[in-house]
């Protein structure tokens, strides 16, 4: 499986993009405003699957083009200004349009989980009774 630079991938680990990305970046500036390197930051720190730098500019880009955020310039501090960004309405409508659909999703991965573990939980305690007797 090749990642979004062409290059082949080497690990099964999952990888965050597309619209789980935008939802977690939308979802860390439901809080308050941030940078696009604190946002990048929350997400290492958040234990969520790899995500590099490039690629959440990139997703913070595409939300803004969307108007889920908006962004403006930050001279406040010392040194270069930087880009923050802050959730628009539009944007906390997606971000709970899509934690309805990931509660969904959950809820039916969990049934389907569950089915399977019902059907290999007896084969299992089926066999340990035979032994027994």
């Amino acid at each position: 499986m090749a990642d979004g630079s062409g290059r082949k991938r080497t690990t099964s680990e999952p990888r965050l993009h597309g619209e789980m990305l935008a939802t977690s970046l939308l979802a860390f500036l439901k809080g308050c405003n941030a940078y696009g390197y604190q946002l990048s930051q929350q997400l290492t720190e958040s234990g969520l699957p790899q995500s590099d730098s490039g690629t959440v500019y990139r997703a913070l880009r595409q939300l803004e083009g969307s108007g889920f955020v908006s962004s403006f310039w930050d001279t406040s501090d010392q040194g270069p200004a930087r880009r923050m960004y802050s959730l628009t309405a539009a944007g906390e409508l997606f971000l709970r349009t899509w934690i309805d659909a990931l509660d969904k999703y959950h809820e039916v991965l969990t049934g389907a989980l569950a089915g399977f573990e019902t059907t290999t939980a007896p084969a299992e305690s089926a066999g340990s009774e035979e032994e027994v007797s």
